[in-house]
């Protein structure tokens, strides 16, 4: 117990400021701030990183769970036949997988380090990285929604999405061996101590390795939150826009607007409906399919979790590979 609270003392230090001043701004009356003008831009800085936070943080804790359920019941037999041995079929079955997979692209990132960390291969694990936010009844539903129910769009989002995600998993197939995962003492001595375990002690464990989970990945989430909060606050949409001219640069415009904005991937099509006018349809996709694939919060997500040459080279694959073929398949779009 000692042991546990000496591990998390930064984060629950920082639990116990803002309680503390949660309490003393909202519970206390003669705390308050009504008497002190705040700028505009800090107001709504505030509102974005408090709405970007509160829209993650589900996805995030069902995340953990899953993961915990993973860590505690799932074994290393279970994921040999469940991934084939082939490198080709692996990758194919782990997109498939993560397709029926309602996940965020905050929930994935610590379900998948669970998956690779139980064996599964660092391609297959990207396979359900980026089909997991992406391809799933949810983001179909809300894209078909948001394009004044055009299923064309949702179609493609989802049809090129896996496309690019095959693509993707096998360049990193032929690019990486080993897991890419940063090592944690914590999660190999529950995962051992854990196979001995009756059933409700196992159950007892799968809780404690969800808060642990949570832990680790939060503080992440909130790092990167606020840098989106500050990009959308401070950075003005519309001089991006200015900048895309053209199906080239109006593709990198609104890749770009997807990575630094961050949305949910539940709720990113109705922001990328509002560009319909004024950028082509593949420039739209570009948005659609690279967020819920790579942004700004999942990235600090990521290098927390994996070893940074492995993101930055995913990093990279994914944008070329999603530009590319974008780019390529323009004229029949």
């Amino acid at each position: 117990m000692i042991r546990r609270i000496e591990q998390n003392i930064a984060e629950i230090t920082g639990f116990f400021i803002l309680t503390c001043v949660f309490y003393l701004v909202a519970v206390n009356e003669r705390w308050t701030f009504n008497s002190i003008i705040l700028p505009e831009s800090l107001l709504a800085f505030n509102m974005i990183f408090l709405s970007i936070l509160i829209e993650a943080l589900p996805f995030v804790l069902i995340g953990v769970f899953i993961a915990g359920i993973i860590q505690v019941f799932v074994t290393e037999d279970h994921i040999k036949k469940l991934i084939p041995e082939n490198k080709f079929l692996a990758v194919g079955m782990s997109c498939i997988l993560g397709a029926l997979f309602p996940a965020c692209e905050c929930g994935i990132v610590p379900i998948v380090r669970k998956l690779v960390y139980k064996g599964v291969p660092i391609f297959a694990g990207v396979g359900f990285l980026l089909t997991g936010p992406l391809i799933n009844p949810i983001v179909i539903a809300s894209t078909y929604m948001a394009f004044g129910q055009d299923l064309r769009i949702a179609l493609l989002r989802m049809g090129l999405g896996l496309l690019i995600a095959v693509v993707i998993a096998t360049v990193i197939s032929l690019l990486f061996k080993g897991n890419q995962l940063k090592q944690s003492d914590s999660l190999r001595e529950l995962d051992q101590s854990s196979k001995r375990f009756p059933f409700l002690l196992r159950v007892k464990a799968m809780f404690i390795h969800s808060v642990d989970e949570f832990f680790d990945v939060a503080k992440y989430l909130i790092l990167g939150a606020m840098l989106a909060a500050l990009v959308q606050t401070y950075v003005s949409t519309s001089t991006v826009i200015g900048l895309g001219e053209g199906i080239v640069l109006s593709t990198a415009v609104m890749m770009a607007l997807a990575y630094l904005l961050s949305l949910c991937s539940e709720a990113d099509a109705f922001i990328g409906a509002s560009f319909r006018h004024v950028f082509p349809e593949a420039s739209i996709l570009g948005f659609l399919i690279y967020g819920p694939m790579l942004d700004l919060k999942n990235t600090i997500m990521m290098l927390a979790v994996f070893k940074f040459r492995f993101v930055l080279v995913l990093m990279v694959v994914i944008t070329f590979s999603v530009f590319g073929i974008l780019l390529f398949l323009h004229p029949w779009l």
